[in-house]
């Protein structure tokens, strides 16, 4: 689908979407918990979909009404073989994988899009020294057996932060203890705080030693009758960021300020470019002012890099952007789609090994660029529409879908005109 920005969000006030990172970890507890449990979780999305298909797949009944996941568990032991679509979900794989080996099942796993060409070791290699087989990734579909064993893991911290979660969902379910040990730096930490303290609500006992996560075996998961996800601030960000941009200031609603997801820095990192932030209660308003450029570390916080970049473009000055390699193996390569999308707009950008530098202009011209099958790519566009002065066309718009289906309604909301191109 090719979307054209006629008229950019020129301001005004949106509702955050229930956060796609807290519900997968959510659902996956509440799968392998011992009782019934509802999850709230106004929005769904592709990713929080392959989550509920691959749970269901083990056993699960998940139904979704009115907002509201009702949940009955996993009945172990899972009899049979079976096949779990993660569709283009990272962490759906990535969570699964430990998951479904714990519980001793046989498993295919299918992959769509770029999804097989995404990095699993050293998971892989620690799944199969642990009492697993699996067939070589890179290829869908990836087939598993045999039964995940307690024992010591060892995971480098700056891979994925995936890895930790998944182990953390699925080792309290072994019959013996385990460690995870990580080696360096854990980037993404707030990401395994965020599953830590989603099992911390199902009564899981996880210890941190010293950077090392000790996790006991034969646990039960515990769920609590109502398990609310709260908003994410991830998807906030577009528009928190397009209220740097926009003639009048645009406010998020349903934003938990004490939130320990990672990507609540995007309000420092806005205070930092000079925008003007304003935090009431659940409520932030971003307003425009005079922008210029920052040094930014993304190690914790990949996923702002994209629309950041954006405000990056026509803030006065130099804006450097490193620490941020990982965003190679997304949906994309995203420093090189960020480039290359932001260049077509008439942005100065240069990929670096791990990051971007961008000089700031006034304006950006506007133009036709290509989501590259990338949800955060194609809302960073919309983002950047802000301080074009033609239209943008956006190529492959429907890719936020995969976290964000109503995207291009809330634009619209926010004073924007779209225009789908036949």
């Amino acid at each position: 689908m090719k979307l054209t920005i006629t008229k950019p969000a020129l301001g005004g006030s949106v509702a955050a979407i229930a956060s796609k990172s807290m519900a997968h970890r959510c659902l996956i507890a509440a799968a392998l918990s011992s009782g019934s449990s509802r999850v709230v979780c106004a929005e769904t999305s592709d990713d929080i979909n392959a989550t509920v298909r691959c749970l269901t797949a083990l056993g699960a009944q998940i139904t979704y009404e009115n907002g509201v996941f009702t949940v009955v568990p996993i009945e172990r032991p899972v009899q049979g073989a079976r096949t779990l679509d993660c569709g283009e979900s990272g962490s759906t794989l990535r969570f699964m994988l430990p998951v479904t080996a714990a519980l001793g099942t046989d498993a295919t796993f299918i992959m769509s899009g770029r999804l097989p060409e995404r990095p699993l070791s050293p998971l892989y290699e620690e799944l199969t020294s642990h009492g697993c087989a699996m067939t070589a990734p890179g290829h869908s579909p990836l087939y598993m057996s045999g039964q995940l064993q307690a024992g010591t893991y060892s995971i480098p911290g700056d891979i994925s932060s995936q890895y930790i979660s998944g182990l953390l969902l699925a080792l309290p379910l072994l019959a013996g203890d385990s460690l995870i040990k990580v080696s360096g730096r854990l980037e993404s930490k707030p990401y395994v705080d965020m599953t830590r303290d989603v099992l911390t609500r199902f009564g899981v006992k996880i210890r941190d030693a010293a950077g090392n996560y000790s996790v006991p075996g034969q646990q039960t998961l515990t769920a609590p009758e109502t398990l609310t996800v709260e908003g994410d601030w991830s998807n906030a960000a577009f528009w928190l960021c397009a209220g740097a941009l926009s003639r009048e200031p645009v406010t998020v609603t349903n934003l938990n300020r004490g939130s320990i997801q990672g990507d609540r820095a995007v309000l420092s990192a806005l205070e930092r470019f000079g925008a003007v932030v304003n935090v009431e209660a659940d409520n932030v308003t971003v307003s425009r002012t005079e922008l210029h450029g920052i040094e930014y570390d993304a190690g914790d916080t990949p996923d702002l890099v994209p629309v950041l970049a954006a405000v990056a473009a026509v803030a006065d000055g130099q804006t450097t952007i490193y620490n941020a390699g990982r965003l190679r193996i997304k949906e994309s390569d995203r420093l090189k789609t960020v480039s290359e999308t932001l260049s077509a707009l008439g942005a100065d950008v240069q990929e670096t090994s791990d990051g971007l530098v961008i000089n700031g202009k006034p304006h950006l011209a506007g133009g036709l660029v290509s989501a590259h099958g990338d949800h955060r790519i194609a809302m960073s566009a919309a983002v950047a529409a802000c301080a074009c002065s033609a239209p943008v066309t956006v190529d492959g718009a429907e890719a936020v879908a995969k976290s964000y289906p109503g995207f291009w309604t809330d634009y619209k909301a926010l004073g924007g005109s779209v225009k789908e191109e036949s």
